[in-house]
């Protein structure tokens, strides 16, 4: 899990941060609303947890922010344990509610059953031209044949198929397979799209991943290639 923490209590947000992290989950942190509002607007998380009191910008605010652009899982944290409260944030868009103090073990148990709420929306597999893509086994096939993908690989082709027909450049790649944001000119997605394209497209007559000039990269069957796009990795995109 990726998960945006947005809390002011220094203590509490180590605590969480680290008990998180040992649980294998990518963790973001903001201690303040303005900065929380900017990371979950921003971002791609599939939980939040939201401290209500905050400096800056309140977690009611930052959570109706928030909710004019996406749906993203918020679990709200408040000190106070007022009926009214827990109405305003509910009706503001929040999808849990934990009182402090509360047991680590329970806001775990609360963000897996919220992630596992959305993705029971999304599709199991998913379909290509003749690639299929199993996201619950994590296996891909073409023509029935099954490729071999180290795990960025399929982290990187599940990407681009959950957006397929839409260009992704290098830049928003890093991001969303690394978690990082590298230099534009960095040829880390070079190598890991070509690697990727040996796997999914040499082996066969229809190419699926395109290279875009100047944009970036984009997974969808065609009946013929046009001239702007190419297979050369070496064509000098930008991010």
């Amino acid at each position: 899990m990726k998960i945006l923490i947005v809390e002011d209590e220094h203590k509490m947000a180590e605590y969480l941060c680290k008990g998180l992290t040992e649980q294998g989950c990518t963790v973001d942190l903001a201690a303040n609303g303005i900065d929380g509002q900017h990371l979950a607007i921003q971002h791609e998380y599939d939980v939040i947890v939201l401290d209500v009191m905050l400096p800056g910008l309140d977690g009611f605010s930052v959570l109706r922010s928030l909710r004019t652009v996406k749906q993203t899982p918020v679990i709200m944290l408040t000190a106070r344990d007022r009926v009214e409260d827990r109405i305003k944030g509910l009706h503001d868009g929040a999808d849990d509610y934990l009182i402090k103090p509360f047991s680590f073990l329970e806001l775990l148990a609360r963000l897996q059953a919220l992630t596992r709420r959305g993705r029971a929306q999304e599709p199991a597999q998913l379909r290509i031209g003749d690639l299929q893509i199993d996201l619950l086994s994590r296996k891909a096939y073409r023509n029935n044949t099954r490729i071999d993908l180290t795990a960025k690989e399929f982290a990187l082709l599940a990407i681009m198929a959950r957006r397929q027909g839409e260009i992704l450049s290098k830049t928003a790649i890093a991001e969303l397979v690394w978690d990082m944001n590298f230099d534009s000119n960095t040829n880390v997605v070079e190598v890991a799209i070509k690697r990727l394209r040996a796997k999914i497209d040499a082996p066969f007559d229809q190419k699926l991943l395109h290279t875009i000039r100047g944009m970036g990269y984009v997974l969808e069957p065609r009946a013929s290639e046009s001239p702007v796009h190419e297979h050369d990795e070496h064509d000098g995109e930008d991010g």
